[in-house]
């Protein structure tokens, strides 16, 4: 009962709080640090509240050039990363956001996410998925590009169990989005079968001690196995649907009714217009006979 009070108190003294960053940049990036600084802070409060995370201390936003040794020493397709222990977040300006963002905000609060996330365990192990997959949660609400690379990794390549998706973040591009693909699906997925709560619950314990299977099984009542089990059931329901609906009878039968349908519109049209003239002739008729 204490724990539960203390846990019920720290979560409310975070409320609203939002992360304190201070960026840093070159004067050739000036433009973009200011564009990052014009952020009203309110728009990040909701980060620190949704993982109940620790939030006052300062988090360091390094802006780095193509030309620094931190671009040099990661793959150039990364256009950001954090380093929890730290409080250090990295991004480079000059690299186009690839999935999971979009802009150079949703790097921001992506990467603003995992330091919060490292907070709120106290530095204890969370698994890659389940961090990355809560940075997708946070960084923005779920959109319809989300659903379709979802729908696209499960047509190419089936399913990918926990252990194996944690490795493909470290793999290539291609690994990397179909990681952050699966594991943003998966989190969004528990996150609504569980209630969205279920982050900050699944952290406070880690914070407490408890290794993350544990954790997970506390809050939500199943196993982490179970949790995926149930997952990939559930998108199983699409995929089953997917080669009958792309079949290429399917494909050509809907061509047909669509030309069917056409020919159909095209022949009413003409009724109409052939009906049109009658009524006018009919017309034109009558006033002669007047």
């Amino acid at each position: 009962m204490p724990g539960l009070f203390l846990f019920l108190w720290f979560s409310a003294s975070l409320r609203g709080v939002p992360p304190n960053l201070q960026v840093e940049s070159p004067q050739e990036l000036a433009a973009i640090r200011a564009r990052l600084q014009a952020i009203p802070s309110s728009r990040l409060a909701d980060i620190s509240e949704f993982l109940g995370a620790e939030s006052a201390s300062p988090i360091r936003v390094v802006l780095a050039p193509e030309n620094t040794e931190l671009a040099r020493s990661v793959s150039p397709w990364i256009s950001g990363f954090a380093v929890g222990e730290s409080s250090l977040v990295v991004i480079f300006p000059a690299r186009s956001p690839g999935y999971p963002d979009n802009t150079i905000e949703d790097v921001l609060r992506h990467e603003v996410a995992h330091v919060l996330i490292w907070r709120a365990a106290k530095g204890n192990p969370v698994p890659r998925w389940f961090n990355e997959g809560l940075a997708m949660n946070v960084e923005r609400a779920r959109r319809f590009q989300d659903q379709t690379e979802l729908l696209y990794q499960l047509v190419k390549g089936g399913e990918t169990d926990l252990h194996r998706l944690d490795g493909l973040f470290t793999g290539s591009q291609s690994d990397q989005v179909r990681a952050y693909a699966l594991a943003g699906a998966f989190v969004h997925d528990i996150l609504q079968m569980y209630g969205e709560t279920t982050a900050k619950a699944i952290l406070a314990r880690i914070r407490q001690g408890a290794p993350f299977e544990e954790a997970f099984l506390d809050v939500t009542g199943v196993s982490p196995a179970t949790a995926e089990s149930r997952f990939w059931r559930r998108q199983r329901i699409w995929t089953s649907w997917i080669p009958v609906l792309t079949s290429s009878t399917v494909v050509w039968l809907g061509i047909t009714l669509l030309a069917l349908l056409a020919i159909y519109i095209r022949r009413r049209r003409n009724r109409e217009i052939e009906e049109r003239w009658e009524q006018e002739d009919e017309s034109d008729r009558g006033d002669h006979l007047c």
